[in-house]
Formats: C-alpha cells, sequence, structure tokens
C-alpha cells in the first residue's frame, strides 16, 4: 500500500484536533459549567451555609420569574454581565432546591404581554437612550398567593446579591411573619418628618426600620401602653422615656413568661437631640432601664461614655479641605477584634459605626449569665457626659482620655435564671397573677442607639424612583441579626454581613494614629497660637480705626502691627509643615506603592528579557564552531 503523505497527516491531525475540542468543550460545559473556583477571601462568590439551609427547608414549592430585557440591554456591558450572575445564581439555587423552586425566565420585550406582566408584578423599568426600558428585577410567588418581588436588580447593590435573593425565598417560605413590638421615643417609624410628614405622605422611616418591617409584623406601641401585646416574639426597646411601674412591670413578666427582649439605651443619643431638633419635641437625650436592668443583673452607668483612642473616627471638622481629618473618640469604628466570634449575632460582622456609647458590666449581685458582644479597645476610658457635651474640638477630647487599659462592654447578651423586678407584687391596677422567677432569660442589651442613624452606616439612593440601601457598616445587620436570633432562627444572620467586608488600610490607620499622637499638641498649640496674633492684631488694627481715618498712626503702633504680621506668616508656615508631617509618613507609603505598582513590574520584566537575551547570546556563541 502507499503511504499516506505527510500533507494528509498534517490535515488530518487538525481535523481530529477541532473534533475533540469541540467534543470537549461540549462535555465540559454540560458537566463543569456550575463548577467554580471561589478565590475572595471570604468566600463571597459560593453560597453560604444559610442559603442552603433555606432551600432544604422549603416544604412548598415557589415559582422564581426572573424578568430580563436581552435584546434591549444587549448594549450595556455592565447589565449583560450582571444579569448572567443573577442568572446563574438563579440556576443554582434552583438545582439545589429539587424541584422546590421553579425557574421561569421572561424577555419582556416592548409592546408585549411580558412587558406588561413585568410592569403588573412591581417591577421597575430602566429607560435608555433608544427610548426602551431594561427589565431587569425578580417576581416570586408561593402556593398561598404570597409574593415578593426585587423591583430591578441595582448595581449598588451587587455584592448583596445573594443575602437579597435569600432574603425574597425566605419571605416566601415563611408567609407568617413573627410578631415584633417597639417600644421607643426614636423617629424610626416616621423619620425626622416627624407625624405631620407622615400623614402628607413624605415621610421615611430610617432604614433599619424599613428592613424589620419587611421580615417581621412590627408593631409601634404608644407612650401609654400598659401590656405587651399577646403572641409577641420579640419586644425591642430603643431610647425608652421613663416608664412607670405599670410599664416596667409589664416588660419584667413578659421576660419572666420567656419573651425576649432587645434593648437600646444610650447616655448621649444624639440620634435622639437631632430628632428633637427636627420635630421641636423634648425627648430624653439619655435612657435607662435602671429597675429592670437591676432585676437582670446589668450594670449602667447613664452619666459616662466611652472615649477610644484605638477606635475612633476619622471626622473632618474644617471645611477647608487641606485641613487632615482628625480622629473623634467618641465616635467610633469598630472592627471584627470588638466582636465576640462565637455567638451568632456577633459572629460575622465586620464593622460597627456607633456614636457616645454608654458601658455596660455585671451586678455583683446578678443571678444572670453576663456574655459581652461587643467591646471597646485596651486603650479607652469613661468620660462624663456632660464635659464630652461642653468640649467642642475632637483633639480636646483626645488630649482629655487616659487609657486604663480596660475593655468597655458596649453589648452584651443576659440570660440564665433571673427573679422578678417586683419582688413585693404587682402595681395598683396591674392585676394578680405574677412569675417570680425564670430559669432562662434572653436578653441582648447595647449601650447605644445611634447604631438606628443611617447616616453612620448606610448610603440611601435612589433608582427609577424607588429606593436603594447600600451599606457600608454591619448596623442594621447587628440589629437584625439580634432580632432573628432571639425569634429562634438563624439562616439569614451568615448572609448579611458577607456584602461590606470591611477591608481597611490597617498600616495607614495606624501610621495616622501614631502621627496625631506625635504631632497633634503641637499642632493645637500653634493653631492657637495662630489665633491669638490674629485677635491681637485686629484689635490692634480695629482701636486705630475707632480713632478715626484722619489721625496719623505711631510709629510704635506700625512696628507693632509690622511684628504681628510677621509672626502670623511665621505661625502659619509652622503650621503647615506640621500638617505636613502628619501625612509625610503616609505619602511615603503611597510613593513606594505607586513605584511597586506602575514602575518595579515593568523593570522587573525588563531586567528578565535583558537576562534571557544574555542567555540565549552565550549559547549561541557556544554553538559556533571555531
Amino acid at each position: 500500500m502507499k503511504p499516506l503523505s505527510r500533507r494528509i497527516y498534517a490535515i488530518s491531525a487538525i481535523v481530529l484536533a477541532a473534533v475533540i475540542f469541540v467534543g470537549a468543550n461540549i462535555a465540559i460545559d454540560a458537566t463543569f459549567t456550575t463548577n467554580r473556583v471561589d478565590l475572595t477571601d471570604n468566600g463571597l462568590f459560593t453560597l453560604s451555609r444559610g442559603t442552603r439551609n433555606i432551600i432544604a427547608s422549603l416544604k412548598e414549592p415557589i415559582t422564581l420569574k426572573f424578568f430580563y430585557s436581552k435584546k434591549v440591554a444587549a448594549e450595556y456591558a455592565q447589565t449583560r454581565a450582571y444579569a448572567d450572575r443573577v442568572r446563574d445564581l438563579l440556576q443554582e439555587y434552583a438545582a439545589l432546591s429539587h424541584g422546590k423552586i421553579i425557574l421561569e425566565e421572561i424577555d419582556p420585550a416592548p409592546y408585549t404581554p411580558a412587558e406588561d406582566e413585568a410592569t403588573a408584578d412591581g417591577l421597575t423599568g430602566a429607560p435608555t437612550d433608544s427610548g426602551d426600558v431594561v427589565y431587569f428585577g425578580l417576581y416570586g410567588t408561593n402556593s398561598i398567593d404570597g409574593s415578593a418581588v426585587i423591583p430591578y436588580f441595582s448595581p449598588d447593590r451587587e455584592n448583596f446579591l445573594e443575602y437579597d435573593l435569600s432574603s425574597l425565598v425566605y419571605r416566601l417560605s415563611t408567609p407568617k411573619k413573627p410578631k415584633l413590638a417597639v417600644i421607643s421615643t426614636l423617629p424610626l417609624d416616621t423619620g425626622f418628618g416627624g407625624m405631620q410628614a407622615m400623614v402628607q405622605g413624605t415621610s421615611r422611616p430610617l432604614t433599619i426600620y424599613q428592613q424589620l418591617s419587611q421580615t417581621y409584623d412590627t408593631n409601634m406601641l404608644g407612650q401609654n401602653f400598659t401590656s405587651i401585646p399577646p403572641g409577641t416574639d420579640v419586644l425591642m426597646i430603643a431610647q425608652p422615656g421613663p416608664l412607670n411601674d405599670r410599664q416596667n412591670y409589664a416588660i419584667d413578666q413578659f421576660v419572666m413568661k420567656g419573651g425576649r427582649v432587645l434593648a437600646f439605651v444610650d447616655p448621649n443619643s444624639e440620634l435622639a437631640a437631632a430628632g428633637n431638633a427636627n420635630q421641636g419635641m423634648r425627648g430624653p437625650s439619655s435612657s435607662s432601664l435602671p429597675r429592670l436592668f437591676q432585676a437582670w443583673g446589668v450594670g449602667y452607668n447613664i452619666n459616662k461614655e466611652i472615649g477610644d483612642l484605638d477606635l475612633a473616627q476619622q471626622v473632618q471638622t474644617s471645611g477647608d479641605p487641606r485641613n487632615p481629618v482628625t480622629a473623634y473618640p467618641v465616635w467610633l469604628h469598630l472592627t471584627r477584634d470588638q466582636f465576640d466570634a462565637h455567638d451568632p449575632i456577633t459572629a460575622n460582622l465586620q464593622v460597627l459605626n456607633l456614636a457616645s456609647v454608654g458601658s455596660l458590666h455585671r451586678r455583683k449581685d446578678a443571678t444572670t449569665h453576663f456574655s459581652p458582644l461587643v467591646v471597646s479597645s485596651h486603650k479607652a476610658a469613661l468620660l462624663d457626659t456632660e464635659e464630652v457635651r461642653l468640649i467642642q474640638r475632637p483633639g480636646d477630647l483626645m488630649s482629655s482620655i487616659t487609657p486604663t487599659g480596660q475593655q468597655y462592654v458596649i453589648a452584651a447578651r443576659i440570660s440564665g435564671p433571673a427573679k422578678t423586678a417586683f419582688p413585693d407584687g404587682p402595681p395598683a391596677g396591674a392585676g394578680q397573677a405574677q412569675v417570680k422567677s425564670a430559669k432562662d432569660i434572653n436578653v441582648v442589651v447595647m449601650a447605644d442607639t445611634d447604631i438606628f442613624d443611617d447616616r453612620f452606616w448606610v448610603r440611601v439612593g435612589n433608582l427609577y424612583g424607588r429606593q436603594v440601601d447600600a451599606p457600608f457598616a454591619d448596623n442594621g445587620a447587628f440589629v437584625e441579626n439580634a432580632v432573628e436570633n432571639l425569634t429562634g432562627s438563624a439562616d439569614l444572620i451568615s448572609l448579611r454581613t458577607r456584602a461590606t467586608n470591611n477591608r481597611p488600610f490597617t498600616v495607614v490607620q495606624n501610621l495616622q494614629a501614631q502621627a496625631q499622637a506625635e504631632y497633634q499638641q503641637e499642632a493645637q498649640s500653634l493653631q492657637q497660637r495662630l489665633t491669638d496674633t490674629q485677635e491681637r492684631l485686629h484689635d490692634l488694627q480695629q482701636g486705630q480705626g475707632d480713632h478715626g481715618a484722619n489721625i496719623a498712626m505711631t510709629p510704635k503702633q506700625q512696628v507693632e502691627i509690622d511684628r504681628f504680621k510677621r509672626e502670623l506668616i511665621e505661625t502659619r508656615s509652622e503650621l503647615r509643615d506640621v500638617q505636613h508631617s502628619l501625612r509625610k509618613d503616609i505619602d511615603a507609603l503611597g510613593e513606594f506603592l505607586a513605584f511597586m505598582n506602575i514602575a518595579l513590574v515593568p523593570l522587573l520584566v525588563a531586567c528578565f528579557a535583558f537576562v534571557l537575551a544574555w542567555v540565549r547570546r552565550r549559547r549561541r556563541a557556544r554553538a559556533i564552531p571555531m
């Protein structure tokens, strides 16, 4: 037989390689498309255990309609990529549910019944330059006509995608909402507009309360309440006003009978002060539950708040952008080192931003267990609240703190045996049936109410007429985790904090703290000298002007004015040098990182190429016969 030519061999090999390539792609696409390698620090792209538990606990089927305008959105690469991720994640939910999640994808093309369906289901369309509308949302239903909707998958909440999807599935799978009763003088449900704005339809509740209302059957109790509504699963108390005996007794008996309480008190609530200023009210700026705390074994001083040198938030105290940010030690930026890693409420928290917080401790006569959930750093001290209100400059507050080396407790879980706060019997008019002791109470207490303040933890935006929340701290997650844990459920706890993982520049933060400790006193001294000089110069010039413009200035006065002007220029120069010193180490670090990213890699590549060329040249030189 005549042997095949090399050309035929080559063509056959190319055809065979093409067949193998296509076949391998088909096999891989059918087998491994759902397999992923998640290399993120906290597995942000891997379904959490909480999501798997929610899906596994589905008893009745639910239907999810994924609306996405394929053709209209084809020109928008970011939306198209995000839609692919949403679709992949929904398919993974459906695959894990073993038929309990029915997934439908609908393309609501313009002027079609599908577009009408999207509108009827509550989806929001995003307008485009061409005049068409992009629908990109999710509508879910359960077997008893319950429904839930994500009107539009906002890019601002892409990091929260798994939580939003799992929360929707959870709401559909548990149509009966747990009951949450709320006692508060804060404008949680009305926002700062008050009742007038609520009546006019222009009020916006605080974001945490909005989120709680989506998951729980919330009931704001009036200031004159005398009992806790029957069937209440959790009672949340936030900045309570003075409670009378009947109100204290109602809370006491609710706890003695097995009710769960989440309490927020504050020695200096800035949120309450802001609410009072906006609504013209005179609510309490400080709060406590003295009688109940004593029965629960909780110690708390309403006149003291924590100042912390390590956890101080950086604030801008001047409109001049050239001025460096300043550490404000009563506004705290807490990270994972301050949270109990074993309690489900705080185990997954990354960041809390709090303000003017108090300190809790276990009373010596307590019969309960006191478990800290959130603590200060070791570089903290207790400050008198009235003195803090009088001090205007953050630098003066920093200087007034002498760390005790003690970590102060900001939030704690109270559990175990407790006795009633009314050992002598119920107050008049409260009835006679009384539970005097409980084997195991479950109460969570935090000495701060500014955790509810939107400005400390969430950016609230507007997307096509709908509110979009983008958290940058875990304040909302702490409150929701606590309520959910107290109701006996914990499936969503592991999801709320995954997207707000804070990756701070700890080296930069340490450099800032070190520089401020080193130069803050000198900067304050120069600033005071600058202010004094300006005042003396102004007084001298003003005094001369008061005598009339026609009166000649004496040589001595002119010399004095010239001296003050020179001193003013010199002081400003020294102050600029100190302010530069505050940033020199940070600037040096930035320049080094810029060099690493911009110049070092090209230099290494060039050196490698040079060495490789040199090696090849040597090899060629050796290969040439002499």
